[in-house]
């Protein structure tokens, strides 16, 4: 296989615990990855495992809140790679607190960031897809956009929202060939989960213990649990699944 017959996925938020794993999956079934972070200095260590036999990750360092930095993501998979197959908007914040305890900051931040930047990456990628063989788009959304729990008013409701967009896209382009899905787990354990335990005064290791034993599944997800469903979604395994939310959540329910 030449180097315009590999596909190539762009990946929000690669270098954090989940998109890293989704970046070493792809890398792993022959892709190629447009790897986008706000954390050069992690990127680069990415980039650094993943090209070890040879380019396969083209690291793009930028701010999500930024508009042009998001539109700039799917026009550099094609100046890059020659196309464009998958798009996999992963990066997200998450914010805690009811409304009283949610600034205007928090609120505005927290939108721009888990839901403005995927309208401007999906708007962008559907209009290259469309016309050009369809692709595959996985929105991470969230069970607490599904089910919200308390004292997370911010974070659920956007995530909320990824999960009614990715719906809506889901449907509308379809018929261009184009599967859009939205993902939703429930806890993960990445380092993102763990510094919110401490500054709450729990130790993360206690907290993560007890999480598990809330699981029916017996553990909270890791990230190559959440990895290896956004590469289904986005193969031809999963070529009659459009327009909805996947829950991966070990059978657990939000509290």
């Amino acid at each position: 296989m030449n180097d315009t017959e590999k596909k190539t996925a762009v990946v929000t938020g690669a270098a954090g615990g989940i998109g890293q794993a989704i970046s070493r999956q792809f890398v792993a079934s022959g892709y190629r990855v447009i790897a986008a972070d706000a954390n050069q200095a992690s990127l680069t260590r990415l980039e650094a495992e993943l090209n070890r036999n040879g380019q396969t990750v083209w690291g793009k360092a930028g701010d999500l809140r930024n508009k042009v930095y998001c539109e700039e993501l799917i026009d550099y998979s094609v100046q890059a790679t020659g196309r464009l197959d998958v798009l996999v908007n992963n990066a997200g914040i998450i914010t805690r607190g009811n409304i009283l305890e949610t600034t205007d900051e928090d609120w505005e931040r927290t939108f721009d960031i888990n839901l403005r930047s995927i309208f401007y990456t999906c708007r962008k990628a559907i209009g290259h897809m469309k016309g050009r063989g369809g692709g595959a788009i996985v929105n991470i959304a969230s069970c607490w956009g599904l089910y919200p729990g308390p004292g997370h008013a911010a974070y659920c409701t956007s995530k909320a929202a990824v999960a009614a967009f990715s719906k809506c896209l889901g449907r509308d382009h379809a018929g261009d060939g184009i599967r859009v899905n939205a993902m939703c787990p429930n806890e993960v354990n990445t380092p993102m989960l763990r510094p919110g335990f401490a500054r709450r005064g729990f130790d993360p290791d206690s907290a993560v213990a007890e999480l598990n034993k809330s699981v029916p599944l017996g553990r909270i997800a890791e990230p190559e649990d959440i990895s290896d469903v956004v590469f289904f979604l986005c193969s031809d395994a999963a070529r009659y699944i459009a327009g909805t939310t996947i829950e991966v959540n070990g059978a657990k329910p939000v509290y």
